[in-house]
């Protein structure tokens, strides 16, 4: 490697490990501040509520770059303990971050201050804010899910059934033993958790799907977004109450709350989603979805407003702080191991 390029990725980023932070006394103390500080101990309230409430499937949404920037062991806890039941997500969360890891690479320490990112492109080293991500092993990356596609069924499938292709890809090569062990991918694989990515060409895999698509024009997979709509409304209409964390909003935060209008829509019965918590820094005021809020929501029968808390702060830190709370509060003990994932495969959920 080159002498300049070693010198910036050296340092790697770490993933914060909730399991040895337990600020539920923080947090219940922050009740009694103002501002943000009492909205994020409200939010840690209701989606322990949610974790309280065992008849609940809860919905966790993954936006904005937030593995590289070390929280995947965040929600690998959250999907070891059953405290998460479905995932959406963004392409780049599971593609670029989470799998790229589980393949053996890594993030780093980089900044965004004082850098020349012409210096940047030519040594081949991406920059996400302060975080340094070497272009070499993504290119590694696109073409493993490039050989991925070429083992397929040539037919449309869901992203929730070639992610969890990706998992057994990690899951039949014990070259990944150590790397996959803290992989989102890899824990949603085994623990039968769907992870839908309904702009799944907005990533790594792109690339990948596209190679694939290009050497087979005539018999090809192809990733079908109205599939996952489908699928993700069968969970809905066959576990009726829900509760949704949300972090960042975009595709993924849509797509979960839109669930509820799908079933409408197939005249099917299903409840506004119960509980209902929102980390973003976006704002509300030029009507855009990332900063909208869960009150706006309720006015298209998607959130009910018993239980929903905005909170506007940035993810790194606010969720590892709510995360922590809940699981440190433990009454996530007992909820069930619902492996939705292989419900689904085995069409056992029926609109």
């Amino acid at each position: 490697m080159n002498a300049r390029k070693a010198e910036l990725l050296k340092k790697t980023i770490q993933h914060i490990d909730i399991s040895q932070h337990n600020v539920v006394s923080m947090v219940e103390a922050m009740e009694s501040m103002a501002f943000q500080a009492r909205n994020m101990a409200r939010g840690a309230k209701i989606f322990n509520m949610m974790q309280a409430d065992k008849d609940c499937t809860v919905y966790l949404t993954l936006a904005g770059s937030l593995i590289s920037a070390g929280l995947k062991k965040v929600v690998v806890d959250l999907i070891k303990n059953n405290m998460v039941d479905v995932i959406v997500s963004t392409g780049a969360n599971i593609v670029d971050q989470d799998f790229f890891e589980a393949l053996g690479f890594k993030h780093y320490v980089g900044t965004p201050y004082g850098i020349d990112d012409q210096e940047l492109r030519e040594l081949m080293i991406d920059r996400i804010y302060d975080t340094f991500i070497d272009e070499e092993d993504l290119r590694v990356c696109d073409a493993t899910i490039g050989e991925i596609c070429d083992t397929l069924p040539r037919k449309p499938h869901s992203s929730r059934e070639f992610i969890r292709e990706m998992g057994r890809y990690l899951a039949d090569n014990d070259k990944y033993a150590e790397s996959r062990k803290d992989s989102i991918v890899y824990q949603c694989f085994k623990k039968g958790v769907p992870i839908f990515v309904p702009a799944f060409s907005d990533c790594s895999a792109g690339f990948g799907l596209v190679h694939h698509q290009f050497h087979n024009p005539e018999s090809h997979i192809s990733i079908d977004s109205a599939k996952d709509f489908l699928e993700i409304t069968k969970i809905k209409l066959a576990n009726q109450e829900s509760g949704l964390f949300m972090i960042g909003g975009g595709v993924p935060k849509n797509f979960v709350q839109d669930i509820v209008v799908a079933c409408d829509i197939l005249e099917k019965e299903a409840p506004m989603h119960k509980y209902a918590v929102q980390i973003t820094v976006a704002d509300e005021r030029d009507g855009a979805l990332s900063g909208s809020t869960l009150k706006e929501a309720c006015s298209w029968g998607k959130v009910d407003t018993v239980y929903e808390q905005m909170v506007f702060s940035e993810a790194t830190i606010a969720m590892p702080i709510i995360a922590a709370y809940a699981l440190h509060k433990r009454e996530w003990v007992g909820r069930p191991e619902r492996r939705l994932n292989e419900i689904l495969d085995n069409s056992l959920i029926s609109a």
